[in-house]
Order: structure tokens, then sequence, then C-alpha cells
């Protein structure tokens, strides 16, 4: 599959940011409550000037109006989220499990959803943020999945359905990549270094930021140019797994926040 360069939005830091975090694929629901509330306590205690969400917070995502039923666990995360907003700047990027994340998420949370990707200027440097997913090129049947999940109409018609159908749909899905991954018959594609450095170029940034992919790591790409992998969360797992990247002026680095 042909790589293309999408538009690039940009965001400026304010001057007045030193610290921020980059974290992605926590892939949050109610039947793993250790990750939920590790995040909860991350949240309350990192002295980041802003947070930034880099897709698939959560493990599916049905639409926004399932904040609006009560006890849900939509709900009690946008409450969680928007405590922490009221605290600090925190942005959201779409990730595969959730796309139809959208303005009632922001209504609710106060947390605005960045475009994918989006250049960052910081310390005077520009940072390349993205999910990482439409990178993967070799995962041709995702890349058209991904293409279709991204068209307003496809998405409009499939929030048209009433929510306890999206729910169960989520519920299958889910169950069927389980099933893929335990069975090691799950897709897989790493991100393309050709096209990352494409993005960059175009960007004029000297670094990638990104997730999807679950292999934390930092890759030179070229002379100048690197991608810095985050890890996902998990923390039922063996070994346990969390952390985010931080960046201050000095640099990135990486900060474990699993239990050793």
């Amino acid at each position: 599959m042909a790589a293309t360069v999408p538009p690039i939005a940009e965001l400026a830091a304010p001057a007045a940011w030193r610290t921020v975090d980059f974290v992605s694929d926590l892939h949050l629901e109610g039947s793993h409550p250790a990750t939920v509330q590790a995040f909860a306590r991350y949240l309350a205690a990192t002295p980041a000037d802003a947070v930034f969400l880099l897709g698939d917070l959560f493990e599916v995502w049905v639409g926004d109006d399932a904040i609006d039923e009560r006890g849900s666990f939509e709900s009690e995360c946008c409450e969680l989220l928007a405590q922490a907003a009221r605290r600090r700047p925190l942005f959201f990027m779409h990730g595969n499990r959730d796309f139809l994340v959208g303005v009632g998420f922001t209504r609710r949370t106060d947390i605005p959803v960045l475009a994918d990707p989006t250049a960052l200027t910081f310390a005077g440097r520009h940072w390349l943020l993205s999910h990482g997913d439409a990178l993967c090129l070799q995962d041709v049947e995702y890349q058209r999945f991904r293409a279709l999940a991204r068209d307003p109409q496809w998405q409009a018609q499939l929030l048209a359905r009433p929510l306890h159908e999206r729910r169960a749909q989520g519920r299958s899905a889910r169950s069927e990549s389980e099933a893929r991954k335990q069975a090691g018959t799950a897709p897989y594609a790493d991100v393309d270094n050709a096209a990352a450095i494409e993005w960059l170029r175009a960007a004029r940034a000297g670094a990638l930021i990104h997730g999807h992919t679950h292999l934390p790591a930092n890759h030179v790409l070229a002379p100048g140019l690197a991608r810095h992998v985050l890890t996902d969360w998990d923390l039922e797992a063996t070994p346990p797994r969390a952390g985010v990247l931080r960046l201050t002026d000095a640099g990135l680095q990486r900060i474990p926040l699993a239990p050793t």
C-alpha cells in the first residue's frame, strides 16, 4: 500500500509549559479495574503541565450517548477525565478502538479532540503526534476498515442504531479480537518507517511519538529523525505494564508506572 501524507494540524505549547506527558493504549474497560485505578492515580499525581492521550484510551467506544446512561462505565470515566482536565489541559486523539469519540465527549470532559497527525511545537522543536495505526501500511485489510470507519456517513449510520445493539456489537468485536490474539492469527504490522519519514519531513519535525503497536521502543529512522513508541497499559498482565513518555526542555524520558 502506498504512503500518503495527510494534512498535519499544528499546536503550539504555551510558554508556561515545562513538562508534557504522552500516553496511549490504556484500553480502559469496566472489567479491568486495576488499569482504571492506576490511570486515576497517575492523573492525580503527574507533574505534567499537559497530558496527551494518543488513542485507544478506551477498549471500545460505541458512541457519546453512552455517557448519558446512568451508572455507565463511560459516564464514570468521563467524570474522572473532567476532574483531571480542571487541573491541567488534556488532549485526546482517536485510536482504532475509540474512533467514535465525538463532540459529546468534549462537552462532558472539556478535552478537545486532536487531528491525527498533529505537530506540537514545544521548547523550540516540532514533535509529530499520532496514534500510529495509519502508518501500519502492511495491514491492508485494517487500512480498508480504517478508511471506512473514519467516513462521517458510515459513522452516522452506525450511531443511528440503538445503544444496546452497538454495545452488543462492541462486545462481539472484542471477543473476536481476543480469540484471534489467543490463537496467534491476529494480523500484525509495524509502522512503515519510510512513511513515517515522509510524515516527519512534511511536518518539519524531528521525532514522531505514537502508540498502537504495543512495542515501546526508540527508533532512529534517519539522521535527525526518530520515532518513539508508547507502551500499552495492562495492570493485570504478568508482568504489569504502564508508563508515560515525558517531554521537558531536556528531551524525552520514559517513566514506568507499573509496580515491579
